[in-house]
């Protein structure tokens, strides 16, 4: 169970004011104490509520969910945070929406947001657009809120973008940080962010990237491993390499699993497209060219298929430190003779992680929830404080 008081303790000496009714896009975009704030905040919440707690601090108001793609974590996970702060979720169904016959982005921000609290958006399947969707999205409900069209300010949260997967990899790093003792205790950790084969092409960009976004920050020595040409973007890849400098820890990029895997304390096995691929694939869904996006599809999965040795296999995982390297995986993972013949992780491998695996996910609704909270109360301290003085019961007894 977190310390509720140490949680608040340490909150209360980071400077979190620039995240009052801001959004929350880019992990690299944040300073080392808002990042920390999103820990604090969602180890507090997580500690009310164990000890049955009610953290409600909407009495109404809506969260609205936008998913450009199939969720069942971050989907949940979002619904579950709204619902610990008071917020009742409405989703956006595209399909069903006047998005269909032409309604431009500004005007369904602003018709979706009327007593609309936060906005939380997934959009990560074509490069150049996720991310610049959702600050069109943002700038919409800041016009809209400046013209008294809507009474309050709706803050964003992406759930996903083309770019970053901000609430996976900060609840990645709240997971390291319980299995690791501390915050403290991750620099000079090894990480090895590494491809991994899977059956199935065009996965997301945003995990890899998020992750060397993230680790980096923290003092840790990230290696990004993977096959001739998977190359991630290159401008994450800069960002990567400046906040190893920053942060006292480093920053490789390899072809050889294995070499990324030697003494490693982490394993973040991982398939994904590579990025000129889907940079093409992008342009293809943008011109219709039904005839292309089929060919391309047939091409990844040929050059998949020739990396089929990329695999956390228990051989692999020998290589790493003491053989007990802690693995991560943001879920669902392809598991070799259990949801596919042949993919990322073996089946006993991943049987053996699967309870840590579970508890590297629950932190996701808490994060979550920390991002809203601290983007709508000025004054979280206090606010987390009256929350445990009142003491009202979550469930009653």
């Amino acid at each position: 169970m977190a310390d509720f008081k140490k949680c608040v303790d340490a909150l209360a000496k980071l400077d979190t004011k620039n995240m009052y009714n801001n959004d929350f896009f880019l992990t690299w975009e944040k300073t080392d104490d808002e990042l920390k704030a999103v820990w604090a905040v969602a180890d507090a919440l997580r500690a009310l509520r164990e000890r049955n707690i009610s953290t409600k601090v909407f009495d109404s108001g809506l969260g609205i969910s936008l998913f450009r793609d199939n969720s069942t974590r971050t989907r949940f996970s979002f619904a579950s945070a709204c619902n610990l702060l008071g917020l009742e979720v409405q989703d956006l169904d595209e399909g069903k929406s006047q998005i269909a016959h032409g309604e431009t982005v500004r005007e369904t921000a602003n018709m979706i947001s009327f007593m609309a609290d936060i906005i939380g958006i997934r959009d990560d399947m074509y490069i150049g657009k996720g991310n610049a969707y959702m600050h069109a999205v943002a700038d919409a409900v800041e016009e809209g809120h400046k013209d008294g069209v809507l009474e309050q300010r709706p803050t964003l949260v992406n759930l996903q973008c083309d770019i970053d997967h901000p609430t996976q990899l900060m609840a990645d790093a709240a997971h390291l940080i319980n299995e690791f003792g501390g915050l403290e205790n991750l620099k000079g950790k090894k990480v090895a962010m590494t491809w991994a084969y899977s059956p199935s092409y065009g996965k997301p960009l945003s995990v890899p990237q998020g992750a060397i976004g993230l680790f980096t920050r923290l003092g840790m020595e990230v290696v990004l491993a993977h096959p001739e040409g998977y190359e991630v973007m290159p401008e994450v890849e800069e960002v990567a390499k400046k906040q190893a400098q920053e942060s006292g820890g480093s920053f490789k990029r390899t072809n050889d699993m294995k070499e990324a895997f030697k003494d490693a304390d982490i394993v973040y096995p991982k398939s994904w497209a590579p990025f000129a691929a889907m940079e093409e694939r992008t342009e293809l869904y943008g011109n219709g060219d039904t005839a292309g996006i089929k060919e391309l599809e047939g091409r990844l999965l040929e050059q998949n298929a020739q990396h089929k040795d990329w695999a956390c296999t228990e051989d692999m995982m020998s290589l790493t430190k003491d053989g007990k390297a802690l693995y991560l995986h943001c879920l669902p993972a392809d598991i070799t003779g259990v949801s596919c013949e042949e993919g990322e992780v073996d089946a006993s491998v991943f049987e053996r992680y699967r309870v840590p695996l579970y508890k590297e996910a629950s932190y996701k609704p808490y994060v979550i929830a920390a991002m809203i909270l601290l983007s709508k109360f000025e004054n979280p301290v206090e606010l987390l404080k009256e929350l445990e003085e009142k003491g009202t019961e979550r469930v009653l007894r």
